[in-house]
């Protein structure tokens, strides 16, 4: 059985990048993108059935609605053995797109699992109480930068610009769609390294 969980898009000012040494958690030594970029890259990432949204608001995490048109060329896949909390299982990630649009990248990529129970409410968040995919980073091995999830602020409550995951436990043979965006590499950078926390990093990715 599949269920999709659609990604919710806010306004955003970006912050993205820092150097690889930083410990991945670490929030500072990041750039900042314009408002009128990050306005941009949101009005291009959202999904064709959405309702607009003003700029002020924020929406809430881990709604499920149904999932946009998307691609379904696999341009990246990995499988692992996940443990988070007391679930243990086997995910595979099959990442679909890692598209430029304008001065962000937004990458798309489908969560199965294949054994046991997959836990994402929390999996992928920077701690137990974080509800989204915001620890997933683009690593860019050109310039050794490592680019972190998109905010729509700049102070601590500011939340990231990628799929909520709130209550998402994924038994066996079902599967989550999830996305992020980022501030985007140099237009020379033709692929990175994405990390992902439970499952690791997959190399060379494409950039279209």
């Amino acid at each position: 059985m599949r269920k999709l969980f659609a990604p919710v898009v806010a306004a955003l000012a970006l912050a993205g990048c820092g150097m690889i040494p930083g410990p991945p958690g670490a929030g500072g030594g990041e750039e900042r993108q314009t408002q009128t970029a990050a306005q941009e890259s949101a009005q291009q990432a959202q999904p064709p059935q959405t309702p607009p949204q003003t700029p002020t608001q924020a929406p809430p995490t881990g709604s499920a609605q149904q999932a946009p048109a998307q691609d379904t060329t696999v341009i990246a896949t990995r499988e692992a053995k996940t443990g988070a909390g007391d679930m243990y299982g086997t995910a595979r990630v099959d990442i679909t797109s890692l598209r430029r649009q304008g001065k962000t990248v937004s990458l798309t990529w489908t969560v199965t699992a294949t054994d046991g129970k997959v836990n994402l409410h929390n999996g992928m968040g920077r701690g137990p109480l974080d509800f989204t995919v915001s620890k997933v980073s683009l690593i860019d091995p050109v310039n050794a930068k490592r680019y972190r999830v998109a905010r729509n602020g700049t102070g601590q409550d500011a939340e990231c610009v990628c799929s909520g995951t709130q209550g998402q436990f994924l038994e066996s043979g079902e599967a989550s769609t999830l996305y992020a965006v980022f501030a985007a590499p140099p237009p020379d950078v033709t692929k990175v390294n994405v990390e992902m926390p439970m499952i690791g990093v997959l190399s060379d990715v494409p950039i279209s």
